[in-house]
């Protein structure tokens, strides 16, 4: 078989990864589908990646290209990490891998656009994707983004080359660009939180869109601190820092279900610097950006609903009951599917007997 992986954001790719190493090692081709469009530092990050793991890499400058690309190729399936309007007039088969599973309303949106295959994570989402599009044709994989963690190949971090003490526990800060609890932390956060290694992976938007410049700011800020290492853009992945953290604080994002998967604790930061434009009157629009999904954080995880909050529940959240960890084994269950480290290979067994 020959597949395409369309990369429209860097942070598809570790979503894909995994399904793209079974398939390489079954003996099918595979390539990855960059755009030029980007700006200059992730092109740059692309390419980086590109040599790091031999891919075989196609460059379309915008996106303007993609439905041509791919109807006059040589694809017998072209993979997609978010929706693509023009989906249903390929003559391809097309495949959907969401690249997150948070509680974001666009995770059912997407399947507007209806694709040969989507694959998902878990009974519920299973089910309710099955209500919403019954035309559509889901299958349950479970998650292949955090294989590599469930069957121990990934290759472990080791904090010394972080700049960071091995006999201190280690904090992930794992927040999303919006809505973003990240401008409501303080200037001294590493200093309130010494105790601890802290690694703050942005997401990439953080790192390089103008409208988020103050997060910028403040990330540089905490980035002069000893006990700090600021994830940069070379290291889009969230999965190694996943796998060496103690416990994490997050806020609306699929970072809580990935980490909650790993029975690790989590701090959910219910606390967020909204626009004007999503505030009082216009406040539906925020319930509109989540899901009701979202209902089972509280089940997962620790709520703040402020900074101040944290200090205690970073000290509580060590001491989770044993009744506490058997619900969430039920919530991750049934929101990431089967966590046994062989997504990938369920994924392409079905793309193998479908081609």
């Amino acid at each position: 078989m020959q597949l395409y992986f369309d990369v429209q954001h860097l942070y598809y790719i570790p979503q894909y990864l995994p399904v793209l190493k079974e398939l390489k090692e079954k003996g099918h081709k595979v390539s990855m589908v960059f755009y030029k469009e980007q700006d200059e530092c992730s092109r740059a990050v692309c390419c980086d990646f590109i040599d790091k793991n031999a891919i075989v890499a196609k460059w379309l400058t915008n996106t303007s290209e993609t439905f041509d690309f791919y109807q006059n190729s040589d694809a017998d399936w072209v993979v997609f990490g978010n929706t693509f309007a023009d989906a249903e007039n390929l003559n391809k088969k097309t495949v959907l891998m969401q690249h997150g599973i948070g509680p974001k309303q666009c995770y059912y949106d997407v399947s507007n656009n209806k694709m040969t295959v989507r694959f998902v994570e878990g009974e519920h989402r299973l089910q309710r994707l099955k209500t919403l599009y019954p035309e559509g044709n889901f299958i349950d994989s479970g998650y292949a983004k955090l294989d590599t963690i469930f069957n121990q190949t990934l290759g472990t971090i080791n904090l010394k080359n972080l700049g960071l003490d091995p006999t201190k526990k280690t904090l992930l800060y794992a927040p999303t660009f919006y809505p973003s609890s990240l401008e409501c932390f303080s200037d001294d956060f590493p200093e309130h939180f010494n105790e601890f290694n802290i690694i703050v992976k942005p997401h990439f938007f953080s790192l390089f869109k103008k409208k988020y410049k103050k997060q910028r700011l403040k990330l540089e800020k905490w980035a002069s601190a000893k006990n700090v290492y600021l994830a940069n853009e070379f290291d889009f992945d969230l999965t190694p820092f996943l796998e060496i953290a103690d416990i994490m604080i997050s806020d609306a994002s699929s970072a809580i279900f990935e980490f909650a998967a790993l029975e690790k604790p989590v701090i959910w930061c219910d606390f967020y610097k909204l626009r004007w434009s999503y505030r009082g009157i216009f406040s539906y629009r925020l319930k509109a950006r989540l899901d009701e999904d979202i209902k089972y954080f509280n089940e997962l995880c620790a709520r703040a609903e402020s900074y101040k909050e944290l200090k205690q529940l970073l000290s509580s959240s060590f001491n989770e009951s044993a009744e506490f960890k058997e619900k969430r084994k039920e919530i991750v269950y049934k929101l990431a599917g089967l966590t046994d480290g062989h997504s990938a290979k369920r994924i392409v067994s079905y793309l193998e007997e479908h081609q």
